[in-house]
């Protein structure tokens, strides 16, 4: 386990089944109800744990019901180990490191928030360990990923060009996002530019092994990319919430349709102005995920 640090979290570091030291930031309130569900928060392909900090603080400083939320680096993500075999970086085996991180920090069952990757693990997750999933939300992703979606992270990851300054970074961060993301405002630029890169003597890097990024490259597209509709028909008893970005490309209107065709008691909502993934912390979204989570303790 670790220090409290000034953002309202504790560091702590856990091992993987094969040994490699994972980090995760842990939000925990002192007067959290004990019967209150944590939040375990997965984030996508290249993300990391700050990626969830403000809907984290939002969630954990809640002035009526405060719970604790737990946001993970998966292997070779933000602090956490890069591993060797870099076949290793696959949903299955990063399922596996998100059971180990809920045995280490003592969760038996919990909310899970899995943003694009995150949200391909928990359809895993249904078939390994469906006794952890209280309640599910899906940030922009589903069984189906659309391939111009998938092709667009591919290219923009491997694009080379890296930020010589941390306003070269948020200007790139607008290159490549601003047509999808009209709802941004300045302040939240800056905060995705500190969620992707970390700081290295005052220049931005980006905080993750290249490899992961280089995997994309060996996708064919000429074939059909294969779905996760088996794995989702195993959440029809979990309560689940799909945020689906307004101007997504990797998570379609039609493939929404049918998630909730397939899973009736599926909830939806649209985040307004915003791509793959929506920043969740933003407009109308906290309340609906405190609203979701509070509907399950």
């Amino acid at each position: 386990m670790g220090d409290v640090v000034a953002g309202g979290f504790t560091e702590t570091f856990h091992r993987s089944a094969d040994g490699l030291r994972l980090y995760a930031r842990d939000y925990r309130p002192a007067d959290a109800g004990p019967g209150r569900l944590p939040v375990v928060c997965l984030p996508g392909l290249t993300r990391n744990a700050r990626d969830f900090h403000e809907l984290a603080l939002l969630l954990s400083r809640h002035a009526a019901l405060p719970r604790r939320v737990i946001a993970l680096d998966y292997r070779g993500r933000g602090r956490s180990d890069r591993d060797d075999n870099k076949a290793n970086y696959n949903p299955a085996v990063e399922c596996g490191d998100v059971i180990a991180a809920c045995a280490a920090l003592g969760i038996a069952r919990a909310i899970f928030i899995g943003t694009s990757r995150g949200g391909l693990i928990l359809h895993l997750m249904a078939a390994i360990k469906p006794d952890l999933l209280a309640g599910l939300i899906f940030n922009d992703i589903g069984p189906v990923i659309e391939p111009a979606g998938l092709m667009a992270i591919r290219d923009y990851l491997n694009r080379g060009r890296k930020p010589q300054s941390w306003s070269e970074a948020v200007d790139m961060l607008k290159e490549n996002h601003g047509a999808a993301f009209p709802a941004l405002a300045p302040a939240d630029w800056e905060g995705m530019a500190r969620a992707i890169y970390r700081d290295e003597a005052g220049m931005p890097v980006a905080d993750y092994d290249s490899a992961i990024a280089e995997q994309l490259k060996s996708i064919d597209f000429g074939n059909p990319l294969p779905d996760l509709w088996p794995q989702f028909e195993k959440l029809g008893s979990v309560p689940l919430l799909v945020i689906r970005g307004e101007n997504s490309d990797l998570l379609s209107q039609q493939t929404a349709a049918e998630m909730k065709r397939r899973h009736p008691g599926m909830m939806q909502i649209t985040a307004k102005g915003q791509g793959h993934a929506p920043l969740l912390h933003l407009a109308d979204i906290p309340e609906a995920i405190h609203a979701f989570v509070s509907r399950l303790d």
